[in-house]
């Protein structure tokens, strides 16, 4: 993939809910394609990023008004292609944020609207319960899992809610000693490892709920990833898209430090764990 400051790219990246209503640089445009193709990940996936053309004037968004361009994450809805999704997502998110566009993470878009903007999703979009977003559970075929508008960030006209959680909510982070299970204490973690969980811990999350649980072995050689075992969230239906995005900082913080590693990833107890073998 492309030779980009990762960090400082999740350290930057904020959910943006209210943008410029101006169009993308087709410059930049055509760089995202161009990643989009080019992305390589450690593992087989079947998760498509789609990018589309919104129209200001329709409702796509719940909260805010969309900018002209945007991208979709489509995936099959099994757990495991859920938070395919996450991951693969996230990377592209990080990418678009390198680039000075802005974006927010939404689930619970306009399923209608979605449809007459991207008719290249076909049949399965076809859905008209619920009305927002596809609703949670296996279905047949493929879904746009999340969408994100991509744009520019407009001060005027953020909303009261959002301005307090930017300034007292969305952008704190628990410490990595926090989500660690097993007795493992982050000062003896090697350092390159606590480099990878310190970039994970600042994945974004449903309502910042944070609910990441780290393990590893006692010789550090081997990690995984996942949400507590029956964690649900009280609005979002897709905690393991978060949980794809947690790993996917986690993986990015490795590749930064020249680690290889082996990344797998399974259902184990209906909720979606990555493994990683350094």
């Amino acid at each position: 993939m492309k030779n980009i400051d990762w960090e400082d790219a999740i350290n930057k990246r904020r959910s943006t809910r209210s943008y410029d209503i101006r169009p993308v640089e087709q410059s930049k445009i055509d760089l995202l394609e161009s990643f989009i193709n080019d992305m390589r990940m450690p593992f087989e996936h079947n998760v498509k990023i789609r990018l589309f053309r919104a129209s200001p004037d329709k409702k796509l968004y719940t909260v805010f008004q969309s900018p002209p361009d945007g991208a979709a994450f489509v995936s099959d809805t099994d757990v495991r292609s859920i938070s395919k999704a996450g991951f693969l997502g996230e990377t592209f998110v990080l990418y678009a944020t390198s680039l000075g566009l802005a974006t927010c993470w939404y689930g619970h878009y306009s399923l209608a609207e979605l449809k007459r903007i991207m008719p290249h999703l076909g049949a399965n979009t076809g859905l008209t319960k619920p009305k927002y977003g596809y609703g949670k559970g296996v279905v047949e075929g493929e879904r746009a899992i999340c969408i994100t508008p991509l744009g520019y960030w407009r001060k005027e006209g953020v909303r009261l809610v959002d301005r307090m959680q930017t300034s007292f909510f969305s952008h704190k982070r628990k410490d990595v000693g926090t989500f660690l299970e097993d007795g493992i204490n982050q000062d003896a973690l090697p350092p390159e490892l606590l480099y990878a969980f310190d970039l994970a811990r600042k994945a974004p999350s449903a309502a910042n709920s944070q609910f990441w649980r780290f393990k590893v072995s006692p010789d550090f050689k081997s990690v995984s990833i996942a949400m507590p075992v029956g964690y649900k969230h009280f609005k979002w239906e897709h905690p393991d898209v978060d949980i794809g995005i947690c790993a996917c900082h986690f993986w990015l913080g490795l590749m930064m430090k020249g680690i290889d590693c082996k990344v797998s990833l399974n259902e184990e107890q209906g909720r979606a764990v990555w493994h990683f073998e350094i």
